[in-house]
This record gives C-alpha cells, structure tokens and sequence, in this order.
C-alpha cells in the first residue's frame, strides 16, 4: 500500500585495482530501476522516461562530477578490506 523508492550503491571488483572497480549507484521505483550512474560509463542513463528525464538533467550538472569522484572516495579507500576479507574465507 504505497510506492517504494529507493537508491542502491555499491562498488563491483576483482581485485584491489582501481581500473577494476566500478562504482555503481542505481534509482529505484517500485522495483523497476529508473536510472543509473556507472563510473566505467562516467554518466548517468535513464531506462524509462522519467529516468531519462533525471539523466540528462544530471547530466548537465554539477551531480555528474561529484558522483564521478564517488568512485575513489566510496570504493578504491573502502575495495582493500572487503578484498582481503573475501579472499581469507574463500
């Protein structure tokens, strides 16, 4: 009984090289991804057409760099622990 939205950010690798970490966050409504930023990509794409509404705004602006920077502050400071933590239990 209500709508659901909401963000999901997470940082994929294989190994603790910063060209093989990709940042990733991903917007959500009611269960459909509406857009997303990829760092491979370094923009954000919309899949419907309010997501590709909220793409080209952000786009166009000052959100694109910061979430460009998301990437180093986010993932490669944070990739080492989770690695190591992943390959000791494997």
């Amino acid at each position: 009984d209500g709508f659901w939205n909401y963000v999901v950010t997470h940082c994929d690798f294989n190994s603790t090289d910063s060209k093989d970490i990709t940042f990733i966050r991903s917007y959500y409504y009611n269960k459909l991804e509406i857009v997303r930023f990829d760092s491979s990509v370094g923009r954000y794409v919309g899949y419907t057409e309010l997501g590709v509404k909220n793409a080209e705004a952000w786009n166009s602006g000052p959100e694109v760099v910061q979430m460009r920077n998301e990437k180093e502050r986010y993932c490669v400071s944070n990739v080492g622990n989770d690695y190591r933590s992943a390959v000791t239990k494997s």
